[in-house]
């Protein structure tokens, strides 16, 4: 059996991972889902301070604290950029990294760089509020959500730290490093492909990967967990 850490995007919390968490803990496998500090159930512990590096930490805390080894890796969307250093620092306790739409973007690339909101920002934002959760607004990244998945996340999600969307990562794992898989649902696999050869940021660093198709909006964990669970238990 294997040993997950499930790592969600912004706004989001471990419970994101809900069923996902309860699939491959119904064939045997360990599965540590995390919520990084500042969002959700951490919420509490939002602040200013609250980068990059912090969520970095509460990957390899929970690796080291619990003794984890040959670990599959699991980053959603925002959380490919601190997993892809905390395996860096974690490598010999990794088995495979995945990224679930996401990738290891070059150093001192932000996530907000690569998707900067629609609307004006205060400099002094403590806080990203979580987006307008419309699927007739945004069909494609919203594909696959029924009501009950919208409703967790307009009542669930939180205001994610600003800090660690802004801080650009450093020193990080690509798939020239480590077992990579590239779960891919809001661009065809295709695409991705094209993108990683015309050096696109996103994919630029995943040229070494296995490209696993997942056709749905990009939050799979949600529209499409029974099949976001098979995908991982099979690695």
């Amino acid at each position: 059996m294997s040993t997950y850490i499930l790592v969600p995007g912004l706004w989001l919390g471990a419970w994101a991972w809900h069923d996902v968490t309860a699939a491959l803990r119904a064939g045997g496998h360990d599965v540590h889902p995390l919520t990084l500090t500042g969002v959700a159930d951490r919420s509490h512990l939002l602040g200013p301070e609250i980068d990059l590096d912090t969520h970095i930490e509460d990957i390899v805390r929970l690796a080291e604290v619990e003794d984890l080894h040959d670990i599959v890796l699991v980053g959603h969307s925002y959380a490919g950029l601190p997993v892809s250093a905390a395996a860096l620092r974690l490598r010999d306790r990794i088995k495979t990294v995945v990224y679930v739409d996401a990738g290891a973007q070059p150093e001192g690339t932000s996530q907000w760089d690569s998707t900067p909101p629609g609307e004006p920002i205060p400099d002094d934002a403590v806080a990203l509020d979580p987006r307008e959760w419309d699927p007739a607004a945004d069909p494609q990244m919203l594909a696959g959500l029924d009501d009950r998945a919208l409703d967790l996340l307009r009542t669930r999600g939180t205001p994610h730290p600003m800090a660690s969307i802004k801080q650009g990562v450093g020193p990080h794992a690509t798939s020239a490093d480590l077992p990579t898989v590239l779960i891919a649902c809001g661009f065809p696999a295709e695409v991705v492909q094209e993108m990683m050869a015309a050096g696109h940021p996103w994919f630029v660093e995943m040229t070494e990967a296995r490209i696993i198709p997942l056709p749905t909006g990009h939050w799979p964990m949600l529209s499409e967990p029974k099949a976001l669970s098979e995908i991982l238990a099979d690695l």
